[in-house]
């Protein structure tokens, strides 16, 4: 069967890596139909594309679908062979009550997998998050590691991750179909934007480019380029030996300064508000007594944390552009869309 015979579901058509996901399988020559809460938004699914993918025409369809309601799944995995489950919530910040992102996370995995699994669909990818792989400081983090979900100390975003992709592993295989899951667990995701409905996790290099950021935390991010990870999502979808297995989506590990660094110097003038100063831990630690998002973070200041993604690399050929080419993109085209003006 090839490619053009066979539907997918991406769910989250509107979000940074749904989006791009479904722009790499059209390319691919597949049929995809993605799931947005509103069908309304079609148009904004459809303009995003633009700038990634020639018009799909009716190679691509859109259907209404809430993570928080039953209504609709059914329908939105009749006919396809494979789903991409990457819809989930990722605030700005932390909500006051953690179940206000573990609900629509867990009990959305399993309404999806569930709907999948009843309409025969051959393999779903779930998007999790490094955010569920924890481990010994030192060591280097494989897909064997994880966090516990249940630790109150640990922040209800990273919990929610921990906890959805648990439990998505508990139902299939309760249903005995534990090779018709596969899961890829991204780090910290960058590269360009293709709406300015863009992730959170752009948020860095858009603070950094604007001059919001005056000095640089001691902090650090592992990176991976949207695009890379868009790519893993499909070969994880058709790869035979991908079922049942967790894969890393991760590069390289970069102190913020080292961002800042790499914006300056690929960007030259337009990266003139880029700070060129290191905060002070106890500096950034006095800023998160009065502002909770940052006291969410005081705690990663100065750690440095190490990833394997030797599995993706080795069983299903993936591989990543330079770390420097996915930060110098996402600051253009943030830049180009208007989202950050230097002047």
């Amino acid at each position: 069967m090839s490619a053009s015979d066979d539907t997918v579901l991406v769910t989250g058509g509107t979000g940074y890596l749904g989006g791009w996901c479904i722009a790499t399988l059209l390319d691919r020559g597949y049929t995809v139909r993605t799931t947005v809460r509103d069908v309304a938004r079609e148009d904004a699914v459809r303009a995003a594309l633009t700038g990634a993918v020639a018009d799909p025409g009716d190679r691509l369809s859109v259907v209404a679908a809430d993570l928080l309601s039953g209504d609709g799944w059914a329908d939105a995995v009749a006919g396809c062979r494979y789903v991409l489950h990457v819809a989930s919530p990722f605030p700005p910040a932390q909500p006051k009550d953690p179940d206000d992102l573990i609900v629509p996370a867990r009990d959305g995995a399993l309404r999806v997998l569930g709907a999948a699994l009843d309409a025969g669909v051959e393999r779903i990818v779930l998007t999790s998050s490094i955010a569920a792989v924890s481990g010994t400081p030192g060591e280097v983090l494989t897909e064997d590691d994880w966090n516990d979900g249940d630790d109150m100390s640990l922040t209800p975003y990273v919990r929610s991750k921990t906890i959805a992709e648990r439990e998505a592993w508990r139902f299939v295989r309760e249903r005995g179909a534990e090779d018709r899951l596969a899961v890829v667990n991204p780090g910290l995701i960058v590269g360009p934007v293709l709406s300015d409905d863009f992730s959170y996790s752009v948020q860095l290099i858009e603070r950094l480019l604007g001059g919001k950021v005056p000095a640089a935390p001691k902090l650090g991010f592992t990176y991976v380029d949207v695009r890379d990870v868009a790519d893993l999502h499909v070969r994880a979808m058709t790869h035979p030996d991908a079922g049942g297995k967790r894969f890393l989506a991760t590069d390289r590990f970069l102190w913020t300064s080292e961002t800042a660094s790499i914006l300056r110097e690929r960007l030259g003038d337009e990266a003139r508000k880029v700070p060129t100063r290191v905060a002070p831990n106890f500096a950034v630690r006095a800023m998160g007594m009065f502002d909770p998002a940052i006291r969410t973070i005081t705690g990663d200041l100065g750690r440095k944390t190490e990833y394997s993604s030797d599995r993706a690399r080795t069983l299903l050929g993936w591989s990543t552009r330079p770390v420097e080419d996915a930060v110098e993109d996402t600051a253009r085209s943030l830049l180009a869309r208007g989202v950050v003006t230097v002047g």
